[in-house]
């Protein structure tokens, strides 16, 4: 078990430093510079597949494609603004007055429809400005209400569910959209490193998270990627656990799962650190988990030095195979990873479950994150970010905090 302790443990100073303000102009002009290509992609789908526009509601494709941002959870009181139309010779933008001067000044290129509570009275008008009979509608993102009063309100057009044109899309990163995940990830590197000298036996998981929460959002980060997830001994057999009120306890793992968001695109890592020397059980998972991990990376870069395509369901099962063969394979239930950008969880998928046909594009970029969980007892995640250029032949940790087992006194 490779482990650092003391002096040896990551500082601050060992990782990337925020992004500055001519970094954040930067993507900024890429991202416009990018936007019609972006939409000529979509509307050559819809040529293909013979639509006349496409509605789009899911936030990260708006912000994508038209440059209307909203913040995570914000959709819940945004009513319809940010929603779009797109035709083969126009963009509409929907926003109400709440809205409107935003959406002028991020989606200069949209019209504006101001729509508030009026959307079904509103669409014959709106897909007719179209000249739509056919309309393509991100389906996993419509209410069935929604779906039914748009369908009544204009019965001659008809709605055809599309899942995943845009997401397909976003799956493929630009070089602004990797620097942006590797800035975050540099942030999330330098907030944990920073937080090491207060971890000890007695702080709850709740007082690390609200630390590590400040250590984030003033580090560069603009939010959070998603709320952090702190969790000590029995608690880090949760996947998905959210901390409470456990104190740590001498001995204990000490997982922590959290990320940061950087002009829009997220980061996403977990380390699970050691408060006191641990049990030789303990130990050996963490150990475990490392070699899953690494066979798994391993695998990725053996695939681009040979040039030969890889898939996401061959990737996850590099990792199974060493876990399954210690024995610990039921207590692997997730998949191995999943890709990130606009969105923590988007496309590509490394798990059992990715399409059997379903190659890992490229450029682009995915978590691996192996782990073994048990119940009651104790868990062990590691994750990192990868950059896969398979063009480039390039398997590049984007996340740079050491994923060897920390030991911190106790």
């Amino acid at each position: 078990m490779t482990t650092a302790r003391g002096s040896a443990w990551p500082e601050a100073a060992d990782f990337g430093q925020p992004p500055s303000a001519a970094d954040l102009e930067r993507w900024a002009d890429a991202d416009r510079a990018a936007r019609p290509t972006r939409l000529a992609r979509v509307r050559e789908r819809l040529a293909r597949e013979g639509l006349d526009a496409y509605f789009g509601v899911r936030g990260e494709n708006s912000r994508y494609l038209t440059g209307f941002e909203l913040r995570d959870g914000e959709e819940k009181v945004a009513g319809h603004s940010g929603q779009f139309l797109l035709s083969g010779d126009q963009l509409v933008i929907l926003a109400d007055s709440r809205y409107a001067i935003q959406a002028r000044t991020q989606a200069p290129e949209a019209r504006l429809e101001n729509v508030y509570g009026n959307f079904p009275e509103r669409w014959p008008e709106l897909v007719g400005s179209l000249g739509a009979r056919r309309v393509g509608v991100e389906a996993g993102f419509v209410s069935h209400g929604l779906w039914t009063r748009l369908a009544e309100a204009e019965p001659s057009v008809e709605l055809v569910p599309v899942e995943g044109w845009v997401e397909e899309i976003r799956a493929v990163k630009e070089p602004a959209e990797l620097e942006r995940v590797a800035a975050a990830c540099a942030v999330g590197d330098r907030a944990l490193a920073t937080l090491l000298p207060s971890i000890r036996v007695g702080r709850t998981e709740r007082d690390l998270a609200l630390e590590l929460e400040w250590l984030i959002r003033t580090g560069g980060a603009e939010a959070l990627a998603f709320d952090p997830a702190v969790l000590a001994g029995p608690d880090a057999a949760l996947p998905h656990g959210a901390p409470g009120e456990r104190p740590i306890v001498e001995g204990q793992v000490l997982l922590f799962d959290f990320g940061a968001q950087v002009a829009g695109y997220r980061s996403d890592m977990t380390r699970t650190l050691f408060v006191g020397e641990p049990s030789p059980r303990d130990a050996e998972i963490h150990e475990l988990v490392a070699r899953a991990q690494a066979a798994a990376i391993s695998g990725l870069e053996h695939a681009v030095a040979e040039g030969t395509p890889i898939l996401g369901r061959a990737a996850d099962a590099l990792a199974r195979e060493v876990i399954e063969a210690a024995g610990q394979g039921e207590r692997f239930g997730h998949g191995l990873g999943h890709g990130i950008g606009l969105a923590t969880h988007e496309l590509p998928s490394l798990s059992r479950t990715a399409p059997a046909d379903a190659l890992l594009p490229s450029p682009t970029v995915f978590s691996v994150e192996p782990g073994v969980y048990l119940d009651g007892e104790m868990g062990v995640r590691i994750e990192d970010l990868i950059a896969f250029t398979r063009q480039a032949g390039r398997v590049e940790r984007l996340t740079r905090f050491p994923s060897e087992a920390v030991i911190l006194p106790a």
